[in-house]
């Protein structure tokens, strides 16, 4: 077999456990063998409209067989794999397009395909698509692919406010994957909830990816919905469940969590921010115990991992760093730190993009001598766990969404009576942390925080905008004119 890529996978499977069941969706159920065949069909389907080595193939739609039908036919044909963001809003689903360069745009019915730069759009959910499949041969795709060819463009927000897309390698995602098997234990038997998107890095290579290859059993969800997690859960014996803090607080605060039957879940994984000591403590009474870590779409994405024997002990901490990663809390002059000092966290492994898509300068200015600059803070303790302190970067993080304040002030600076302003995070009871605009009004105006922020729908994501604003005379700066966030969190981060 030439492929030595993802889009292999399914063959490679196959010929293992050609009936098991490999996904569910609704009442759909796709057997490894039949995961197999349709990828195949799949590839065949897009080299007919002209994809060939190299070039991009999107995918835009919630969680569904056909994405990662797409992800592997992909693959196969040594292409690269797009996924988009269905929280997007057009002007920057339209932009990921434009600049990955993708000319055929997989899309669920309910999104359309019709955004601009786009040369061929083809319904990934609907009987069009089973067609698409039925008229396409089965023969096997001969293209050689390799650890080192990249896989997947998957774009990560920059404090510049440009999205880039960090370019992943077969190799980086097979890589997180073994992390994954060895760190928490995956089983053949494993039945995982995949509640969390697919275009999101977590979900995807967290959770689903590392499950298929282990030749467990991936149940896709459309969307999370609380009350239908616990049915799902009880239905299809769960075994293993991803989501954000807010997904698991929402589940106990369904009326029937006492009694929900949740004796088959094994593990339990957390991620995007810090789990709350109370939450902790609501599923250590139904017996169950968090696995959580800290990662980065750029390390596709797994970075450190704590344990549930450490859950405890180490609570507060991210964790050690995952097998096959090497994590150093380091200096400006790249010296690792004295435990208890705070440095920047830098991480070197297999699992490491090869830098972002396009942006030459900027992927070397991301990596020094061999290490990934996170921008990340931390403090690493005498065991070697890791505590992430700050954003170096000053991300904002809600509901497990990543929010960079700079895309969302370039925003509002195009507001005809804004002048100047800064986006920073403030504590929400249901997400975490939501944006607050902290804005300046040009002279002679006196703009309404409602309608400055209400123009900003339609133009980006409904989570990226700020839930409150605030008009202020001025804004703190350094003697160099740069924004001093530290002081606009102290002035406006509490009232």
């Amino acid at each position: 077999m030439r492929n030595e890529g993802l889009g292999s996978w399914p063959a490679r499977r196959a010929r293992k456990t050609p009936h098991r069941t490999a996904l569910i969706h609704g009442t759909t159920t796709v057997t490894y063998a039949a995961l197999h065949e349709r990828t195949t069909r799949l590839a065949h389907a897009l080299r007919a409209l002209g994809v060939r080595r190299g070039d991009r193939v999107a995918y835009l739609g919630p969680n569904h067989p056909s994405f990662l039908e797409a992800l592997f036919a992909t693959g196969l044909l040594g292409a690269l794999f797009v996924p988009l963001n269905t929280r997007l809003a057009d002007p920057e689903l339209a932009f990921q397009i434009r600049d990955s360069g993708a000319t055929v745009l997989l899309h669920a019915a309910a999104r359309g395909g019709d955004l601009p730069g786009v040369r061929t759009a083809v319904e990934a959910d609907g009987p069009a698509y089973e067609d698409l499949l039925a008229a396409a041969p089965v023969l096997p795709i001969d293209e050689q692919v390799g650890p080192d060819d990249v896989g997947i463009i998957m774009y990560t927000s920059g404090t510049t406010g440009r999205p880039k897309g960090a370019m992943l390698t077969h190799g980086n995602l097979t890589w997180n994957a073994v992390n994954v098997l060895v760190d928490q234990d995956l089983i053949a038997d494993e039945i995982a909830l995949v509640a969390a998107p697919l275009f999101h890095t977590a979900g995807l290579n967290m959770l689903t990816l590392p499950v298929l290859l282990k030749g467990g059993s991936c149940v896709l969800v459309g969307s999370f919905d609380a009350a239908a997690t616990l049915e799902l859960v009880e239905r299809h014996r769960v075994t293993f469940m991803f989501g954000v803090p807010t997904m698991f607080d929402q589940l106990t605060r369904q009326p029937n969590w006492p009694d929900a039957d949740l004796s088959s879940l094994r593990m339990l994984s957390c991620g995007g921010s810090p789990v709350p000591t109370p939450l902790i403590a609501a599923y250590q009474d139904r017996g169950l115990t968090f696995l959580q870590g800290y990662g980065m779409t750029e390390a596709a994405p797994g970075t450190l991992f704590l344990d549930a024997e450490h859950a405890v002990s180490k609570a507060g901490t991210a964790g050690v760093p995952h097998f096959f990663s090497d994590v150093r809390v380091a200096r400006p002059d790249l010296a690792p730190v004295e435990p208890g000092e705070m440095g920047e966290v830098l991480v070197r492994g297999p699992h490491v993009m090869r830098g972002y898509w396009g942006l030459p300068g900027e992927s070397a200015a991301a990596f020094a001598d061999g290490w990934f600059r996170t921008g990340d803070a931390a403090r690493i303790d005498a065991d070697g766990y890791v505590t992430i302190v700050d954003r170096f970067k000053d991300m904002i993080i809600s509901g497990g969404e990543n929010i960079y304040p700079a895309e969302v002030e370039d925003a509002l600076l195009a507001h005809a009576d804004i002048a100047e302003c800064a986006v920073i995070g403030v504590p929400d009871e249901k997400w975490g942390e939501v944006g607050r605009a902290v804005l300046v009004a040009r002279e002679g105006s006196a703009p309404d925080p409602h309608e400055v922020l209400g123009s900003l729908s339609g133009r980006l994501a409904p989570y990226k905008i700020p839930k409150s604003a605030v008009v202020v005379d001025a804004l703190p700066r350094t003697a160099s004119g740069k924004l001093v966030k530290a002081d606009i969190r102290r002035l406006h981060g509490t009232s």
